[in-house]
């Protein structure tokens, strides 16, 4: 895991898989069983998905933040053919979380299996595979000038910062939940233990609704955290005391990763959202001045400032 000081000092390199490796599970939104396989990849090829239920390339998808297409209680990623990859933020955190910077994720279906609900079992699967450093150095997305989003009282920025950091709060009327705060310094160990672990979370009051829009049909107490009138339902309770925010701190380390590189910045969020999120990589990408890419390729020199391209696939006004 990266912790990277204001002159980027040394030689970072980039990391893939040693060798590949499967699971299965069950899609949270579809419930349906889905394969997934994990495969080392060359320097500079990123995270891919490679749908192998479509043929060709018009399975393939860039797991990019301008490809993100829905934001529905997940981020769904598409390539603008028809084919899309929903649930991605805690595979993408996992991967953020162990430094790997270029992987292919083979799927057979359109989701990622949902696991526990959290991004432990990809950690799990990522250091039973290995992780080798590869012969090209890594690049870093550095925040230089203050980007915002508002939306009434939710709202997400990123400031320039040392590393990744990410302060988050949320607040629920459920007084099991309320109001929680945290700050995390996302270098050395903190993902592995103090975010990895924290499932995904939802009301029973909510879940019959969410099932008559198509969603959660995966859902159990099996992978997520369910929170009832008494509290919280689930046997054994919860993993930490504050595991409602420290799960919201995780899905953010997952969508800031689809920046295509770690960033290095302060994100500030409060209630926030993957729409947000992904809004806000959108409001950063936009501005030129906003940032820079920091590292060096075969390619040429860096930093590189406001280097990126924009596709036409329309984010869905979800929350």
């Amino acid at each position: 895991m990266y912790s990277i000081g204001p002159a980027f000092a040394g030689e970072t390199r980039q990391h893939t898989l040693e060798c590949r490796i499967s699971c299965v599970g069950v899609g949270l939104h579809s419930g349906k069983r889905v394969a997934m396989t994990l495969h080392p990849a060359p320097p500079g090829t990123g995270i891919v998905f490679r749908r192998s239920d479509v043929s060709g390339d018009a399975g393939r998808i860039p797991a990019l933040w301008d490809r993100v297409c829905d934001t529905t209680l997940c981020s769904t990623i598409s390539n603008g053919a028809g084919t899309r990859v929903a649930t991605v933020e805690h595979l993408m955190a996992a991967l953020a979380g162990c430094e790997i910077d270029n992987a292919v994720v083979e799927l057979d279906g359109s989701e990622v299996p949902i696991m526990d609900g959290s991004a432990a079992p990809f950690v799990f699967l990522i250091e039973c595979a290995g992780i080798v450093a590869q012969a090209a150095t890594r690049r870093f997305v550095r925040v230089v000038k203050e980007v915002s989003v508002e939306d009434g009282e939710r709202h997400v920025r990123l400031t320039p910062g040392e590393g990744l950091s990410v302060g988050i709060e949320i607040d629920f009327d459920n007084p099991h939940v309320a109001r929680q705060t945290h700050r995390f310094e996302i270098d050395g160990l903190t993902f592995k233990d103090e975010l990895c672990r924290a499932r995904t979370f939802g009301f029973a009051t909510d879940i019959e609704e969410m099932r008559n829009r198509g969603l959660a049909r995966g859902g159990s107490l099996q992978n997520a955290v369910v929170v009832g009138q008494d509290g919280v339902i689930n046997e054994g309770g919860l993993r930490y005391d504050d595991e409602f925010v420290r799960h919201k701190a995780l899905d953010v380390v997952g969508d800031l990763y689809l920046a295509g590189a770690p960033i290095v910045g302060a994100y500030q969020g409060v209630r926030a959202s993957h729409r947000l999120n992904n809004v806000l990589l959108r409001t950063l990408f936009a501005d030129g001045e906003a940032w820079e890419l920091v590292g060096a390729s075969r390619g040429g020199d860096v930093p590189a400032r406001g280097r990126t391209s924009v596709s036409t696939i329309p984010l869905a006004a979800t929350a």
